[in-house]
């Protein structure tokens, strides 16, 4: 309960500081330009909010809804997702939206989406500027990678050092690690000391890369115990700090991969287990483990979730991360050539949610909160952040109606054909987009409900 709570705090803050920011970059242009702001609410107020305030002498609302599903910025004059058609009907003021040059229309409408990319590359220049850029280059993790069998059909074999691809050098094993060898029509490795290269297709699938089981390729981490829990069946079995895991039911292990994905086989029978004898087997192993002075042969019956209870060395107690600093004003231009790396490789990978695993793998706001850390840790909430960000106001600026993207289109035609959607198109629009927008929340959060279940 402790691990959800800490998640969803974070969760909630990331939120709160992207929408507050959002709507207050529609407010900015809005004030600007003398349009009148009607309400300012974080969240959704419908029927009732859980607070609310009106300065004296404003004509705007402050407040906080109670359906945390967004935000919003009513603007008088606009038809936005209030749905407020009454409004339309009277005569039009010089203080409305709709009474406003076409071009201070437009930079209001992209005025959150402007705010939230702003604001992803400051956090990114300020994490930069803070943290700097820590990580373990691909080149240095001498133990080399564990491949998959698709992978050994290309012509990898387990040990290979990745060095790049015909277009650059790797950097650290990341999510853009699979997508350059999905790309590339030549990996360069090491092999036995000597460099070499694979040829490849170039047009490999990334998403299937990453969730085929075993994934495509992963750093090859050793078998060796570094540390036994007191109490699990690893300590009963006597099994000590330096023991290196050689067999699991006759099955040779060469690495602390091979032990976990023979472990998924074991699950895949534990799974299917319909009696407490059939869980029970499936739960019990024939370890060969031991070191230079011994080797130890034993049926072992492993934990309810297939646990033997001992820890490996992580990857960075195996190899020495690699640190760049950067100065205050080194880190701006840093930070937006990261930031806008972050955005190509986002926007290149919404191909794959136009294929049915794709489709599968949209999460809502549970995915979202698992993607926080389970200990608050400022470093991950602030990547975490921009991140989310840089997709709040890559998502806006789609050309769907009843999102910024969509107003900015009919204002685009206006501007060029000189000619104004009518009140009822828009209307009918808005709707429509409201409908997408609100059937692509269900489905991702549908996903969530399902993976929770074990059902997909």
């Amino acid at each position: 309960m402790e691990i959800f709570l800490i998640k969803l705090a974070q969760l909630i803050l990331a939120l709160s500081i992207l929408i507050l920011l959002h709507e207050g970059g529609h407010f900015f242009f809005a004030k600007l330009f003398g349009v009148r702001v009607e309400k300012f609410y974080m969240f959704f107020d419908w029927k009732f909010s859980l607070f609310k305030y009106k300065p004296k002498n404003s004509d705007t609302e402050y407040g906080i809804g109670w359906i945390p599903l967004g935000g919003y910025c009513k603007i008088s004059g606009m038809i936005d997702e209030s749905f407020d058609t009454e409004q339309m009907k009277r005569p039009a003021q010089p203080w409305e939206f709709r009474t406003k040059p076409a071009w201070q229309r437009l930079l209001i409408m992209i005025g959150g989406v402007l705010v939230n990319f702003l604001l992803a590359l400051f956090i990114y220049s300020m994490i930069l500027f803070y943290w700097g850029d820590t990580y373990i280059p691909v080149k240095d993790m001498t133990l080399g990678m564990k491949f998959n069998q698709e992978a050994k059909s290309y012509g990898f074999k387990d040990g290979d050092i990745l060095i790049g691809t015909e277009k650059s050098a790797f950097k650290e094993f990341s999510a853009n690690l699979y997508r350059d060898i999905s790309e590339a029509k030549r990996v360069d490795i090491i092999r036995d000391g000597k460099p070499m290269s694979i040829t490849l297709p170039g047009e490999l699938n990334m998403l299937n890369m990453i969730k085929a089981d075993p994934a495509f390729v992963r750093p090859l981490m050793p078998a060796v115990v570094d540390s036994v829990l007191p109490g699990t069946p690893a300590a009963q079995i006597g099994m000590q700090k330096g023991d290196k895991i050689l067999a699991l039911n006759g099955a040779p292990i060469d690495s602390y991969n091979e032990f976990t994905d023979q472990l998924g086989r074991r699950m895949d029978l534990l799974l299917t287990a319909k009696t407490a004898a059939d869980s029970l087997k499936a739960r019990t192993v024939v370890l060969v483990f031991g070191n230079d002075a011994r080797t130890d042969t034993t049926t072992v019956t492993l934990t309810p979730e297939l646990k033997l209870g001992f820890a490996i060395q992580s990857l960075a107690d195996l190899y020495k991360p690699t640190t760049v600093e950067y100065g205050f004003f080194e880190s701006f231009p840093a930070g937006i050539k990261y930031g806008l790396g972050v955005l190509s490789s986002y926007v290149d990978d919404l191909k794959y949610v136009f294929t049915a695993e794709g489709a599968k793998s949209l999460g809502g706001f549970g995915t979202i909160g698992n993607l926080f850390p389970a200990e608050w840790d400022w470093f991950v909430f602030w990547k975490m952040t921009a991140f989310l960000s840089i997709i709040l106001a890559f998502m806006n600026i789609l050309p769907i109606p009843a999102l910024d993207g969509g107003h900015v289109l009919f204002l685009l035609y206006e501007m060029i054909t000189r000619r104004k959607p009518s009140e009822e198109f828009m209307i009918r629009a808005e709707y429509v987009g409201f409908g997408i927008v609100l059937l692509l929340l269900i489905v991702a959060n549908l996903n969530d409900i399902l993976r929770s279940l074990g059902i997909m």
